[in-house]
């Protein structure tokens, strides 16, 4: 039986907004098919409360038991200051790299592994899907099963797709498809590049090149102009951005200096990129204070990465202590994610 997810309100007084946290499931799905994916992802037994994640015969993660259960996912909430949490796929486990095929059976259980969880949570979760983009017609096919059937508030895409960008035009089918149903499309750094620039344990992937990518991934969206042709999508990039927020000048001076750029850019990438939305996760407070003077008070959301060993403890703490006014504060510990979500929309 598929499981509807709960329509979600606006939340008042409720606390906080965390637009990025993760779902791992307790277990994967056998495989339906003639040959199984050497990248079909299974579980594997760890310590008390933790399971080992399995890709490729190896180890990719060892996450705990609140990846899935949501009655102790819950239980931490209120001590993060956060009234309701967005749920969204482990990056790892989006599956551009299978057959097509073989990535929708993957992506399928997760996201109604996703709505049961926000059923379950009575109007204390939202989630948000996975779709195969490897192929445009599949992903666009589950994007809708996602929304409309699931009732969940939107996707997760990678910062790349097997190396493409995300401003690439190939993409804008699915785009075009996220606008009409009013989806939010969550950008999360996946395989990222330079890490064959990197020296040291393999957390610098994290740490380091995932901030990169979106950065990256984020100026594609800019300077491949995707605002402009879908100018009712809602899409955020995680980690703040990257370094979108120490690119954007270049690129603003550039546009300016170079006739091409300005021939191949439709607006301006400022303006471009306060129409994007950005979660608060760089673990910084001056960082914090530049990204909104950079954005704009209303692109800012809260974003936690939990429940994994590196997230943030206290994101709207942080926000708190910032020195923003009031209203600003207001905007980025609530306002700003019901608005990306559409929660607005809902209730009116």
């Amino acid at each position: 039986m598929t499981v509807r997810a709960n329509n979600i309100q606006p939340c008042h007084h409720c606390g906080g907004i965390d637009t990025h946290a993760h779902v791992v499931p307790e277990n994967f799905p056998a495989y339906v098919g003639a040959r199984l994916p050497a990248e079909w992802p299974s579980m594997a037994a760890a310590e008390p409360c933790h399971r080992h994640v399995m890709i490729s015969g190896k180890v990719y993660r060892t996450v705990s038991d609140k990846c899935w259960d949501v009655a102790k996912r819950l239980e931490d909430l209120p001590g993060m200051g956060v009234g309701l949490q967005v749920i969204s796929p482990m990056p790892e486990l989006l599956s551009y790299w299978m057959a097509p095929a073989d990535a929708q059976q993957v992506l399928r259980f997760l996201n109604e592994q996703i709505a049961a969880m926000v059923a379950e949570a009575g109007g204390k979760l939202a989630g948000l899907g996975a779709v195969p983009l490897q192929d445009m017609d599949l992903a666009i096919r589950e994007l809708e099963y996602a929304v409309r059937t699931l009732g969940l508030k939107g996707v997760e895409i990678g910062s790349n797709i097997n190396g493409l960008p995300i401003g690439a035009p190939a993409l804008d089918p699915f785009f075009e498809a996220c606008e009409a149903l009013g989806a939010a499309v969550f950008v999360h750094a996946l395989r990222p590049a330079g890490m064959d620039r990197l020296v040291g344990p393999a957390a610098l992937q994290q740490v380091l090149a995932y901030p990169g990518d979106v950065g990256l991934a984020a100026a594609s969206a800019i300077t491949g102009n995707l605002l402009t042709r879908r100018p009712n999508l809602r899409i955020a990039f995680s980690h703040g951005g990257g370094t979108l927020a120490s690119l954007l000048p270049r690129l603003q001076q550039g546009w300016t200096v170079f006739p091409a750029l300005k021939e191949s850019v439709a607006a301006s990438p400022v303006e471009q990129a306060r129409r994007f939305f950005y979660d608060t996760l760089v673990f910084d407070t001056p960082t914090l204070r530049h990204l909104v003077d950079m954005f704009g008070a209303s692109q800012l959301m809260v974003g936690t990465d939990y429940p994994f060993n590196f997230h943030d403890r206290m994101p709207v703490e942080r926000i708190a202590v910032a020195g923003f006014d009031a209203d600003t504060t207001v905007a980025l510990v609530r306002r700003n994610a019901e608005c990306y979500l559409g929660l607005e929309r809902t209730a009116s």
